[in-house]
């Protein structure tokens, strides 16, 4: 070893950004890691790269070689500051070095721009590794792993570090399971099944007709324009006590009543010429009953007084002001599945026309993390169409109007590639499945992919992040959370559960009596 540190080799050949290493001595083999950081001197610069893969082969002379492959990350020029990318590319022969304590802090520096912290680096624990901020945030971010590899308590770590240094935020989180409400507490507005309102004249048209319309059927085309017809004719009779109503389309969010929507039917109805075409129009009108009369959709369906309140609902979702809740987070669980994907998409498309809109204060960023998002934006056509589309959207344009997106997802290769790749940071944890890591190679810049390798390999709460938020690729340990700033767990010890027998205390009948009100609140059993 001398003052450079562990000489493990010299340079055989170079390609672009990968460079190939040949081991000089047997004894040097130990120090030549995989993922290892190394550095390589050029001609006024020092060069440093990544090990991303190891191997023998034969040589000239028959006998045996060992190689490494470094994937080149960036330089200092004249002991400068590192910059990511290479202008000065090693020559033959040049040696190779193991990074030592101080090259590893060049590399892994904390930028100059804002950032925050989120775990270490793995090569050195005494490494804070950074993420830019702005980078992160303005170009889309998505968090990666199997069921069981952390990822649920990776993006509240994320957005807990986030919010740390910015408690005037505005995160709108889409929870799926229940799990995220205790993790943020009193810096959360919970919105859930027993305070949610979204009345349905916020749908668009298809929306409603999603909600209102036979699935199939040889009705389903004359039930489409009898409702689109419909719900013009209702918007514009509501309109009409405030003037002007030729700016009202189908899809303009405005006010009407329900019992106006049936009439507007019923006048359509009582125009036809022969009885038997009346069968569309009392499926809708059948429809609409059924929607008011159910519990389950009172939060869309629910009361007769019908009012403009779109500004209070969009400012408590989007929290103005913030009154030191800087995130909403939305508890889907308790919504019924048949709608669930027509409110995630009333959600995003609100989120995004209203930063569309907003010209007055434009400086109203918003974050919205999809957690399961695989469930909205699969790379198929099954799911529902409006909410993909309007991700999508956001994932295209959301930047220029303020609006940008986290994915959470443990399927990645069921994603949209062309969502997908929009984000331009990705968190990926623990991996195996073989469809999953390909499927992510094919989002993800060159630099990063031979970091891919250790995917499988990655403990709890590791990582690899790549992308435009991190100075380099880097495989990262996550900072621990604190206990009551950890996801509820959705597993079920069976284990410990079926070691006990369970006492009935009544809660089989409890739970039907939830089960038949539709509700988790506890129910006073002397007023049934």
């Amino acid at each position: 070893m001398d003052e450079m540190g562990i000489r493990i080799g010299h340079v055989a050949v170079v390609s672009g950004a990968l460079v190939s290493g040949v081991i000089d001595e047997e004894r040097a083999s130990s120090s030549v890691q995989f993922g290892g950081l190394v550095r390589v001197p050029a001609a006024g610069a020092e060069v440093f790269g990544l090990i991303n893969n190891l191997r023998t082969d034969t040589g000239p002379d028959g006998r045996e070689r060992r190689l490494f492959d470094i994937e080149l990350l960036g330089e200092t020029v004249q002991d400068s500051r590192f910059e990511r990318g290479v202008s000065i590319y090693p020559t033959l022969g040049a040696p190779i070095y193991v990074a030592i304590a101080g090259d590893l802090a060049k590399v892994y520096a904390r930028p100059e721009e804002d950032t925050v912290r989120f775990g270490t680096v793995h090569q050195d624990r005494s490494l804070p590794a950074f993420v830019m901020t702005d980078k992160l945030l303005s170009h889309h971010f998505a968090i990666l792993g199997t069921t069981g590899s952390g990822k649920s308590c990776a993006a509240a770590l994320i957005l807990h570090a986030i919010l740390q240094d910015h408690q005037n935020g505005h995160v709108i989180f889409l929870d799926p399971h229940n799990e995220y409400a205790q993790s943020f507490g009193d810096k959360a507005e919970l919105i859930d099944l027993t305070n949610l309102r979204l009345p349905y004249w916020l749908l668009n048209y298809e929306e409603a007709v999603e909600v209102l319309v036979s699935r199939e059927g040889p009705y389903r085309d004359s039930e489409m324009a009898i409702l689109k017809s419909a719900i013009l004719e209702a918007k514009r009779i509501y309109a009409q006590k405030s003037g002007s109503v030729e700016h009202i389309t189908v899809d303009t969010p405005v006010p009407y009543h329900l019992g106006t929507l049936v009439r507007c039917i019923d006048g359509q109805m009582a125009k036809l010429d022969r009885p038997d075409n009346t069968i569309p129009y009392l499926r809708l009108q059948s429809r609409i009953e059924t929607l008011k009369d159910d519990a389950r959709f009172a939060f869309m369906f629910s009361g007769l007084d019908v009012r403009d309140n779109m500004d209070e609902i969009l400012s408590r979702i989007m929290r103005v002001p913030v009154n030191g809740k800087p995130m909403t987070i939305i508890d889907l669980s308790g919504v019924p599945s048949v709608i669930v994907d027509v409110v995630v998409s009333m959600l995003c498309r609100a989120v995004f026309d209203f930063a569309l809109w907003n010209t007055n204060r434009p400086s109203l960023p918003v974050l919205l993390v999809c957690e399961e998002a695989h469930r909205y934006i699969g790379a198929d056509d099954a799911g529902f169409g409006p909410t993909k589309a309007v991700l999508s959207r956001i994932a295209k344009e959301g930047r220029k109007y303020g609006v940008s997106l986290c994915l959470v997802s443990q399927r990645p290769s069921e994603l949209s590639i062309g969502i997908l790749s929009q984000c331009n940071t990705l968190f990926v944890l623990r991996m195996s499945n073989g469809p999953d890591q390909e499927f992510v190679r094919a989002a993800i810049p060159e630099s990063g992919l031979g970091l891919l390798n250790a995917l499988p390999a990655l403990r709890m709460q590791e990582a690899i992040v790549v992308g435009e938020g991190v100075t380099v690729p880097m495989r990262i340990r996550f900072d621990d959370l604190e206990p009551n700033q950890q996801p509820r767990s959705g597993a079920v010890s069976f284990a410990k559960a079926w070691r006990k027998d369970i006492v009935e205390d009544g809660f089989v009948a409890e739970t039907v009596t939830r089960w038949r009100h539709q509700t988790r609140e506890p129910i006073n059993q002397s007023s049934m």
